[in-house]
C-alpha cells in the first residue's frame, strides 16, 4: 500500500526530476501540446494547472513565481498574456492527457498533454494556411493564364 507516498519519482534523482518537470511545463506552455510518455504527462499535469492558475491572478508576485519556475521569458509572457486571459472564466481542468499507444522502440506508452481549446486554435491556423495556399495557387494560375493569352 502507498500510504503517505505522493508524487512521481520516474526513476530519477531530485535534480534530474525537477529539471525534467520544468522543461516539460515550459514546453507545454510554449507549444500547447507535447508528446511524451504517459507517466511524465500525468506527473506534469498538476504543475501546468498551477502555472495557469498563477496566470489568472496576474500580479507582480505571481509573475515572479512563474518566472522562477519556467525556463524562458517567452513562456512567462505567453502564460500571462494569452493563457491567463483564455482560461480566466474556467475553474480548473486546463489540460488534457490523451493516450496514443505504445512506442515502437521500447514499448513505453505514449501520451499527448495539451491545453484544452488548443485544438481549435491549431485547426483555425491550419485552415487559414490552406486558404492562403489556395489563393496563391489561384493567383499564380491567373497570372500564368494572362501571360499565355497575348501570345
Amino acid at each position: 500500500m502507498k500510504h503517505k507516498v505522493a508524487g512521481f519519482k520516474l526513476k530519477r534523482n531530485v535534480a534530474a526530476r525537477r529539471s525534467l518537470f520544468r522543461n516539460l511545463v515550459t514546453s507545454v506552455i510554449e507549444h500547447e501540446r507535447v508528446v511524451t510518455t504517459l507517466p511524465k504527462a500525468k506527473a506534469v499535469k498538476p504543475l501546468v494547472e498551477k502555472m495557469i492558475t498563477l496566470a489568472k491572478r496576474d500580479t507582480l508576485h505571481t509573475r515572479r513565481q512563474a518566472a522562477a519556475y519556467l525556463e524562458t521569458p517567452a513562456a512567462v509572457k505567453k502564460l500571462f498574456d494569452k493563457l491567463g486571459t483564455r482560461f480566466g472564466q474556467r475553474n480548473g481542468g486546463y489540460t488534457r492527457v490523451v493516450r496514443l499507444g505504445w512506442r515502437k522502440g521500447d514499448g513505453a506508452e505514449q501520451a499527448i498533454i495539451e491545453l484544452v481549446g488548443s485544438e481549435l486554435v491549431k485547426r483555425a491556423a491550419d485552415r487559414a494556411k490552406r486558404r492562403e495556399e489556395r489563393l496563391k495557387a489561384i493567383q499564380q494560375g491567373k497570372e500564368e493564364g494572362d501571360e499565355e493569352a497575348p501570345e
